[in-house]
């Protein structure tokens, strides 16, 4: 029958399209970097039944990295994928106990160590950047940029010299360049003792370069040279706008979705893993220009 054999056709097509991996999925190697640390979370958390759990948290770190590379909404996730229920369970779960930190800081490190650098830095780049956000995101935790013109959030990054993240704020867009540089040093000062130098921007003033000094880390105020017409490239400073310039592939970031800024600041953190699993692994992925 011509109906039977359009099903079966249909079906056929649609394992086809089953096992034919998207371009944001960790291949089985990048999923080796990734596998200790949700594995041993998974230990930590057994389900009441004592089973594994129905879906692959393959497939959940998956969907995630899908979502941040393609901006779709929960509910557009593919069919192929765990439901959108799941997996927002699991990105606010991981969100919540630093699971997301601890996937991304265990790849940061060994970057850093296949370019033959310690661990941790020893210097930093701070540096914000005011990004639109949705109208479904609630006006306490947005504010507007005078300077910029833009209404939304501020996304407060410490980078490294290779240009990865060491720690990420999201503050609203109206906080002043010092709040974001305070709040960044007592991130930094937290997560890597080894850091004693930090380079900022002519936004950032005196309590930043104070607050660096209670915490022993040098702030240096990198002066643009006022005979320089449009946009010139300042040493090691422009690593900030690289980093920036990446983390706009991934469409979740180019706009502010999320309502808590603790969501934000987790999807840079999942953008920043996709970045260094591809590095670890020699991979690359189509830009938007490319694709």
């Amino acid at each position: 029958m011509v109906a039977g054999q359009g099903f079966g056709f249909a079906g056929l097509w649609h394992e086809h399209v089953q096992a034919v991996p998207y371009p944001s999925d960790l291949t089985d190697e990048q999923w080796e970097l990734v596998e200790p640390v949700i594995t041993a979370w998974k230990a930590r958390h057994p389900s009441v039944s004592g089973r594994q759990g129905k879906y692959a948290m393959r497939e959940t770190v998956n969907a995630i990295l899908y979502q941040n590379r393609t901006g779709c909404q929960w509910e557009f996730l593919p069919h192929d994928m765990p439901p959108p229920g799941a997996v927002k369970y699991y990105f606010y779960l991981w969100r919540d106990e630093g699971t997301d930190q601890d996937v991304h800081d265990l790849l940061r490190w060994q970057l850093r160590e296949r370019r033959k650098r310690l661990a941790d830095p020893s210097l930093v780049v701070l540096g914000t950047q005011s990004i639109h956000a949705s109208v479904g995101v609630p006006a306490t935790t947005t504010g507007r940029d005078a300077a910029k013109r833009v209404p939304g959030r501020k996304r407060c990054l410490a980078v490294d010299v290779p240009g990865l993240v060491i720690d990420c704020v999201v503050l609203p867009a109206s906080a002043h360049e010092n709040t974001a540089g305070i709040a960044l040093l007592d991130g930094v000062a937290e997560q890597c003792y080894t850091v004693k130098k930090a380079l900022v921007d002519q936004g950032f003033k005196k309590k930043v370069v104070e607050h660096g000094k209670d915490l022993g880390i040098d702030v240096e105020i990198v002066e643009r040279n006022p005979d320089d017409k449009g946009f010139v490239p300042q040493a090691k400073r422009w690593i900030m706008e690289q980093t920036n310039g990446i983390l706009m592939f991934y469409r979740r970031l180019v706009r502010d979705y999320k309502h808590r800024p603790t969501s934000s600041r987790s999807r840079v953190l999942w953008a920043m893993t996709s970045v260094m699993s591809r590095r670890l692994t020699g991979a690359t992925i189509a830009s938007w220009r490319t694709a």
